[in-house]
């Protein structure tokens, strides 16, 4: 189910799945965005301990609470597993930012009665949000 943004950008905690240690990329992007736009941002990579002096975590289900939204920042195939992940934790809100979605995991998160959004850039519809 294609997801209301606006409603999306009233959550108040966060997980972005696929921040790196590289600033130029675009997990580490909208981690910090989101960050700055006054968001609680939990970071997750099962490769990095820290971001930004934050902890990284290896997964969402290592994370300290259950986050309203989540924003993906893989590839396709990452993003399928993703979703089934995000199901089970009972995580409602995805966010596939461009590149990351596949008409598969778009599929299973319709089926499992999630609410998407994909074709938008969480970094163009926060940049009014950043302080």
């Amino acid at each position: 189910m294609q997801g209301d943004m606006k409603e999306f950008l009233q959550q108040e905690n966060w997980a972005v799945i696929g921040v790196s240690d590289n600033p130029e990329k675009y997990g580490t992007k909208v981690y910090l965005q989101l960050k700055k736009a006054g968001y609680k941002v939990y970071a997750v990579n099962p490769k990095l301990d820290q971001i930004d002096g934050d902890t990284c975590y290896p997964n969402l289900s290592s994370l300290p609470l259950v986050p309203d939204a989540v924003s993906v920042v893989v590839p396709p195939k990452a993003t399928e597993q993703i979703i089934n992940e995000c199901a089970k934790l009972g995580i409602r809100r995805i966010w596939m930012q461009p590149g990351s979605e596949s008409d598969t995991a778009i599929k299973d998160g319709d089926d499992q009665g999630l609410e998407l959004v994909y074709s938008q850039c969480v970094l163009i519809q926060t940049r009014d949000k950043v302080k």
